[in-house]
């Protein structure tokens, strides 16, 4: 689908959103979803989530919805999708403690024992892998395995994994998303919990999260996709994630990623497609093509003046960010935009 950079292993620079003729739910097979920021924050449903992914369904896409979160059970999870409207089987929902506990499995006899630091969903996928979960470093595990405990995991917990590591046991984690987001703001995630271990004990762990090649693998293992497009709204995450998978990638600015970041966006870092929110995945994307003075989006127009971005023009504010991405991956090419976008944001009211 792309057709403004070649995807992976720098092969090419991403200068401009694509666009598609095609509702991108009749361009690709199966969406991967994020679910923090994406379908819902706080255990809420983010507004259009319901009805986007309820039409994305019934016209044939495959919905997998998948998370660097390794606090819950895919059971628990399709359960409480099930409960927001959005109808979820546990095989649909892919999590950073499944591909973790894949890459222990590889690592570790049969049957091994690992301990955990943190919640029920990392206990599961290990036991789905014949591994034995245990608490205390003193249990003789072989590997220790770091995951999202939730708000409430005790202090102590990183205590555990030091002892353990400090003994020579290698140390795993599902992933190291400094951020998680929630109903009252964004909150410390696993990476943050990370740094903690790592500090004290000078190790680094074994990561199986996006935007890494385990979490990609497990995926593509378990939903079977052949054209995905990874929708999510974190550029750290879900879009370098996609890039490092070759794959297509819808950002939507429902979750952590706002405007000057997005704008600020390295190569790796920059979607093939931008929308406000999911309903993103049921309409064709406009084409953001280049005009005298700069790139033309909807009835907008962006350029470079001086140390600034400019925006001329009016139309619909995805448009514009659109042409105002053009204008500034374009400048940067491969490096990060550091031009004032503040005003030109502002009129889109970002």
């Amino acid at each position: 689908m792309s057709q403004t950079a070649v995807h992976g292993a720098g092969e090419g620079v991403r200068t401009r959103p694509d666009g598609s003729s095609r509702a991108l739910s009749e361009a690709y097979d199966t969406a991967l979803l994020d679910l923090d920021g994406v379908v819902y924050a706080g255990g809420h449903a983010i507004a259009h989530a319901v009805e986007s992914l309820g039409t994305a369904r019934e016209g044939g896409m495959h919905l997998a919805y998948v998370t660097n979160n390794a606090l819950r059970t895919p059971d628990a999870v399709a359960e409480h999708l099930t409960e927001l409207g959005i109808a979820t089987g546990a095989s649909d929902v892919i999590t950073s403690a499944q591909a973790v506990a894949r890459l222990v499995s590889e690592e570790v006899p049969a049957g091994a024992r690992v301990l955990v630091i943190g919640g029920e969903g990392l206990r599961v996928a290990l036991r789905e892998r014949g591994l034995e979960p245990v608490e205390s470093a003193d249990d003789d595990p072989v590997a220790v395995v770091q995951g999202y405990g939730g708000p409430d995991l005790a202090w102590g917990r990183f205590a555990e994994a030091c002892y353990a590591i400090a003994r020579g046991v290698p140390w795993f984690a599902s992933n190291t998303d400094l951020t998680i987001p929630g109903a009252r703001g964004i909150a410390p995630g696993n990476g943050a919990a990370v740094e903690v271990v790592r500090i004290a004990t000078g190790a680094e762990p074994r990561v199986a999260g996006k935007p890494l090649p385990p979490m990609h693998r497990e995926t593509i293992l378990r939903t079977g996709a052949e054209r995905p497009l990874v929708v999510g709204d974190r550029l750290d995450t879900d879009i370098e994630g996609a890039f490092h998978g070759e794959v297509d990638s819808l950002l939507v600015l429902t979750g952590v990623t706002d405007g000057a970041q997005l704008l600020a966006a390295r190569p790796e870092h920059r979607p093939t497609y931008v929308d406000a929110d999911l309903r993103g995945m049921l309409a064709g994307q406009p084409e953001v093509a280049p005009v005298e003075g700069g790139f033309g989006c909807g009835g907008w127009t962006a350029s470079v003046r001086g140390d600034e971005l400019a925006l001329d023009g009016e139309g619909e504010p995805m448009d514009g960010l659109r042409a105002l991405c053009a204008a500034a991956w374009t400048d940067a090419g491969a490096g990060s935009c550091a031009l004032d976008a503040g005003k030109a944001l502002a009129r889109l009211g970002l």
